[in-house]
């Protein structure tokens, strides 16, 4: 497919990227704010509509490449990430990006995505987690907290869950963002964040499912609770939270310390500042910790971005050098040549 020069491309709108589909979710999914969200953003996306593709493979957030109206592929259970993979080789002037959710990405689908962050694919993929199997009716899935009870948990599960966050950072993605269904204006920002970026980009979004786990993330999203729950980082700038931004986070050695600004021992000098471009994927890993920590608010917004080559990339910079040394080859040469032979 060729790539237009986009000086001449479209003004879009969001309607350019509705599909006539009916979109079928439940009532109150956040499902529909990250569609909406999405199709709002997709004109900042810097890319024409046709060199658009949305892969996706099985579970209700799976139904996306339908309401989207651009190229799409809906594939099977976990394979998403591998999708995906194959279509940004096969034309690399696309820009792909996954809807997958906890169950299928980070389950069936695990390994196909650890990979695609270790060789940095130039693609994107948004996560979407609400802590429950939905499409198959409310079984616990990879992020399910311990002891949750579910139908296929009725005593509570006894696993521990997956951080999505750790576990993208620990296999290489070069972009991590988490937002939440509920923070539109957010996400916005992360989905433009994650379509600049050269490589593999995750955004984790937390998905409320009002079926089978209604309220996962209400201290996240209550107003009357959020500030004291929710850290929004921003480059640059320490790490405070808290309804009267008088809470901040402090590292002790490499342990995080929630202090109080207002105590007269404490100011916001003492917090740490936020570099969301650090090379050192230390203190990345320590902000994707602070979930599994009871004391400690989660934070949103991009946790760390790096830049290095992208498996793509290299995979066709390869190719040109071969063909650069032994020309284009010969497909007839090929399938004939010393390593056949004729049964008769």
């Amino acid at each position: 497919m060729e790539t237009k020069n986009l000086e001449t491309k479209p003004k879009y709108t969001a309607k350019d990227f509705s599909s006539d589909v009916d979109v079928k979710w439940c009532p109150g999914c956040g499902d529909y704010s990250i569609l909406a969200q999405v199709q709002r953003t997709s004109p900042d996306f810097g890319e024409l509509k046709e060199n658009i593709v949305w892969v996706s493979g099985i579970g209700c957030s799976s139904r996306f490449p339908y309401y989207m109206n651009t190229y799409g592929f809906h594939g099977i259970h976990g394979r998403a990430a591998a999708i995906a993979t194959g279509v940004k080789l096969a034309n690399p002037k696309l820009q792909v990006w996954v809807a997958t959710g906890d169950g299928d990405s980070l389950s069936i689908g695990g390994n196909h995505f650890i990979h695609a962050c270790r060789k940095n694919m130039d693609i994107k993929i948004v996560l979407f987690n609400n802590k429950i199997y939905g499409l198959t009716k409310g079984q616990y899935s990879p992020t399910s907290e311990k002891g949750k009870i579910t139908k296929s948990s009725p005593y509570g599960t006894v696993d521990f869950p997956f951080n999505a966050s750790k576990l993208a950072d620990a296999a290489g993605a070069t972009f991590f963002a988490r937002t939440i269904d509920r923070e539109p204006k957010h996400m916005q920002e992360m989905l433009k964040r994650a379509a600049a970026h050269k490589g593999l980009a995750v955004v984790e979004v937390y998905q409320n499912c009002p079926i089978f786990n209604d309220g996962a993330y209400a201290p996240l999203t209550d107003k009357t609770s959020k500030e004291d729950y929710v850290l929004y980082l921003e480059h640059g700038k320490p790490l405070v939270f808290g309804k009267n931004k008088d809470k901040g986070i402090k590292l002790d050695g490499l342990q995080p310390v929630v202090i109080d600004l207002n105590d007269g021992k404490h100011s916001v000098d003492d917090c740490w500042v936020h570099d969301e471009f650090d090379t050192d994927p230390t203190r990345g890993f320590i902000l994707a910790r602070f979930i599994d920590m009871d004391h400690m608010p989660t934070p949103i917004g991009v946790f760390r971005q790096v830049h290095k080559p992208t498996y793509d990339e290299e995979y066709w910079n390869q190719v040109e050098y071969v063909k650069s040394k032994k020309g284009a080859g010969d497909y007839n040469k090929l399938m004939y040549s010393v390593n056949t032979w004729d049964v008769e």
